[in-house]
């Protein structure tokens, strides 16, 4: 789904009408928590729900949809606007004839260059800068990079400047006028709360925000951003682990046993892990005979291409009711509450309705910091007072979720490692209760690790693994460390899927893994 409700059926294959006659969901608008207040008298709380502020209203969108078979969801990505930007399209099969009008002749689909076009409804005479942005925009190639350059051209700050040239370019798009205002809105309260004002110290959330909601994350010019940001993540990695493997491989013509136990500490210091260093090990030393080459090429894409292998799709999950409940948990100090907003912005861009549930109620400001992030970007916020049930949390979240209409809810949780039993039993009985409130929840479990935290994220996966199913990872401040084997090493021995990297401290800087990718960005 997209962020603009006329955006997905553009996007779509089929272009058909939603069906007007469903209900739609309304946002309640129950007033925010007084930060200052909770702070000075939290023991005198009882009870803390917080949706969305007016901010934070989804665009409107038919619930039959998210109940749409998975074969829909795939042709929605089929086609339409997505064509121009090489994402894939089929192309119409012609019907059987006996079921064609012979007087009639198909009908083809507008050429990619119309997609900016003066619109014939317009009323008004285009202003100059409009018919020049218009033009320039149609000569373009159909990649978001390029559209941005184009929008923000003479534009060096926030303002109307830049509003009047977005809505011109949504305006184009036939996106609805008052779900175009809803994203500039929610961009300038962003910028104002973050104190950014020159185009420079913004630019690359705005397209980060743009690609989300027009569903062009997996466009290829958004893929080689992300792939740049990996790469410059990875530097310390790379240093790390492929700058001594060319040493290696330079000082060497055999693949012989010094070779191999060079390697292996090599992969060792790069905090890979005992077993799988030996596991990496037992799988290219056949693939290398086979080749039957022993020059540096062939063994950085043999590695490149085992590396790729070791990592797992994550899966979708099944939501038979709505909302989807994500079960977050990690310990403290991993970034866990920073990776629920950034996966609650998301989300957001996404055109979901999301809501935040403060299931940490041990450790000291945790449900006020997870507000304050809550409110950052513009998710539902739902907490009780400090040392409440955390299982009572999770169960009335999910309930006032259904109520109001929220179609996603992310659980916070403690992590507190020192009282490890009492952790564990906390776990076990959230999930139990969430089960009995909703079926099938939580649908997701996602682990936040430390990826600086080397070989201690290997014991992480493994406690919180016997307490609950991990379903995912994420592995948070890539960019600052040398130990990104952690990756491997996790994928290798857990069979998990690593969903999302850190990359920065950044909205935009979590990122969608990709195995081949990290493979990649390593070697090439």
């Amino acid at each position: 789904m997209g962020f603009f409700s006329r955006i997905k059926k553009l996007w779509g294959a089929d272009g058909e009408p939603q069906d007007a006659t469903l209900p739609q969901q309304t946002p309640a608008h129950t007033p925010d928590i007084d930060e200052r207040a909770a702070e000075a008298a939290p023991k005198n709380q009882e009870k803390i729900p917080a949706p969305a502020p007016p901010e934070s209203k989804a665009v409107a969108e038919p619930r039959a949809a998210a109940d749409a078979p998975a074969e829909e969801a795939e042709t929605r990505k089929e086609g339409g606007w997505r064509r121009l930007f090489g994402l894939g399209g089929k192309t119409e099969e012609t019907q059987p004839l006996a079921e064609e009008t012979p007087q009639k002749a198909p009908q083809s689909p507008p050429p990619a260059e119309m997609l900016f076009q003066e619109k014939p409804v317009a009323k008004d005479e285009p202003a100059p800068w409009q018919k020049s942005l218009q033009q320039a925009l149609g000569e373009a190639e159909p990649r978001l990079s390029t559209w941005m350059v184009h929008i923000l051209d003479g534009v060096s700050r926030r303002g109307d400047v830049l509003w009047e040239r977005l809505r011109f370019l949504f305006a184009q798009l036939d996106v609805p006028a008052e779900e175009a205002q809803d994203f500039i809105r929610r961009f300038d309260k962003w910028l104002l709360d973050m104190e950014y004002d020159h185009v420079d110290e913004f630019r690359s959330e705005l397209q980060y925000r743009m690609a989300l909601a027009l569903e062009l994350e997996d466009e290829e010019d958004e893929r080689n951003r992300l792939f740049l940001k990996l790469s410059a993540g990875l530097g310390k990695t790379r240093e790390q682990l492929t700058m001594r493997i060319d040493q290696l491989l330079a000082m060497t013509g055999n693949y012989d046993d010094a070779f191999w136990e060079e390697l292996e500490e090599i992969l060792l210091m790069a905090d890979v892990g005992v077993n799988a260093t030996q596991e990496l090990s037992k799988r290219l030393r056949p693939k290398l005979r086979q080749a039957g080459e022993r020059d540096a090429a062939t063994f950085k894409t043999l590695m490149k291409e085992e590396l790729a292998s070791v990592f797992i799709e994550p899966k979708t999950p099944k939501v038979s009711q709505p909302p989807e409940v994500v079960l977050m948990i990690g310990v403290n100090g991993a970034g866990k509450t920073t990776t629920i907003a950034k996966l609650a912005h998301r989300a957001q861009m996404q055109g979901r309705k999301v809501l935040v549930a403060a299931g940490d109620t041990f450790r000291a400001a945790a449900i006020e910091q997870l507000q304050v992030w809550s409110k950052r970007v513009g998710a539902g916020f739902y907490a009780k007072a400090h040392g409440s049930d955390p299982a009572a949390v999770a169960f009335e979240a999910v309930e006032y979720a259904m109520k109001e209409g929220y179609d996603l809810v992310f659980v916070d949780t403690a992590g507190r490692l020192q009282t490890k039993h009492n952790l564990m039993e906390e776990l076990k009985k959230i999930n139990r209760v969430l089960g009995k409130k909703l079926e099938g929840a939580p649908h997701r479990t996602i682990l936040v690790l430390d990826s600086t935290t080397g070989q201690n994220a290997l014991s992480q996966v493994k406690l919180f693994s016997q307490a609950s199913p991990v379903d995912e990872i994420v592995l948070t401040k890539l960019d600052g460390t040398a130990k990104g084997g952690i990756i491997v090493a996790i994928a290798l021995e857990f069979k998990i899927p690593i969903s999302f990297v850190g990359l920065g401290e950044k909205m935009e800087d979590l990122r969608p893994f990709s195995g081949q990718e990290f493979a990649s960005a390593l070697f090439d």
